[in-house]
């Protein structure tokens, strides 16, 4: 009788599978055709014996793939830079009056002989607690230009509604006029619209600065908090510096442009219906020397700085004037005072 491992052929059929009664199997052994019934090849005898040696291969491919996951990983060196002067020499103490890490061979006979030095460690902690504060700094002046971004956003949907309500108003207006006012109709939206999206251009367009400077200023800070974490000092103190001045620059908002107080306002435009019949075809906004009539309905769309129209009423600004972001301090270099 001919036997076989179900497990060692994954391309056989399943026990729910389409094989019908008088199915052939050729057994790979004597290579003699089998017919199979109803049960396909669950209707031969099992072997064990095969099975069991695909189990062992499986057990210990899993016991290789958990011994190889649970090596630890080697342990980061760290490595003490060394003078480029002296290539010998490490670097061990600072420099205050340059500003520099050095080593004591450029103390005793080098470019430093002359220069007041301090020992790495006190001007590590130094200038440690003062990046630790500019960053701190940094999270306060992130929190204001959110701040700012989110007032911006705020300014677009004002924006955007008062130009839905405003075209609203337009459009109640002339359905009343029919046929000859639906083409007046359109050009007096066009307007608004254009206004609308002239407005909201430019401040998505100021959002977007924004979103990049607040994204700078994000990754200058996580830069700083790596540096942070640098146990080195002298590779500390190597890369404080450049990383400070660049704190200092991305701090300085005076570059980036502030909206100004009523801008998101569209109440400056109202339409008046004087003279019906002939001077429909030429219907525009109204005007300063424009007659109010008594069926006249006032209809604005944020529109300011157009020269001849009026504006019908003013909205509160929801851009307040934000605090200036904080300039950063001086940095110190200077050894703390030791207590006697």
């Amino acid at each position: 009788m001919h036997v076989e491992s179900t497990s060692s052929n994954p391309y056989l059929p399943t026990r729910g599978g389409s094989v019908t009664s008088g199915g052939r199997f050729r057994c790979p052994s004597c290579r003699h055709e089998v017919v199979l019934d109803r049960h396909g090849v669950y209707g031969l005898q099992r072997n064990l014996l095969v099975e069991n040696i695909i189990d062992m291969y499986k057990q210990e491919y899993i016991r290789s793939i958990i011994l190889q996951s649970s090596r630890p990983s080697p342990e980061r060196k760290v490595d003490q830079p060394m003078c480029e002067v002296h290539e010998d020499e490490k670097i061990n103490i600072y420099c205050l009056t340059c500003g520099v890490p050095t080593c004591s061979m450029c103390k005793v006979f080098g470019s430093h002989k002359d220069c007041e030095v301090a020992p790495l460690n006190s001007i590590y902690q130094t200038q440690k607690t003062e990046l630790s504060d500019r960053i701190a700094m940094m999270v306060g002046n992130n929190d204001r230009i959110q701040g700012i971004i989110s007032q911006l956003e705020e300014t677009c949907r004002t924006i955007e509604e008062n130009g839905r309500r405003q075209k609203s108003k337009v459009c109640e207006k002339f359905d009343h006029l029919y046929a000859i006012l639906e083409d007046r109709k359109s050009d007096m939206n066009l307007k608004v619209n254009a206004e609308q999206e002239e407005k909201l251009n430019y401040i998505r367009a100021l959002t977007r600065k924004y979103g990049d400077h607040l994204e700078s200023m994000t990754k200058i800070m996580e830069t700083g908090i790596q540096t942070l974490e640098e146990p080195e000092m002298a590779l500390f103190l190597q890369n404080a510096k450049p990383l400070l001045q660049k704190i200092a620059e991305a701090s300085n908002t005076s570059h980036l442009e502030r909206v100004e107080r009523g801008y998101e306002n569209m109440d400056h435009y109202s339409v008046s219906f004087k003279r019906q019949g002939r001077a429909l075809r030429n219907i525009d906004f109204a005007r300063d020397d424009d007659e109010e009539e008594d069926d006249e309905v006032e209809v604005g769309a944020d529109v300011a700085g157009r020269p001849g129209q009026t504006a019908s009423g003013e909205v509160d600004s929801l851009n307040e004037a934000l605090p200036p972001l904080l300039p950063p301090q001086p940095l110190s270099t200077r050894r703390p005072a030791t207590s006697s």
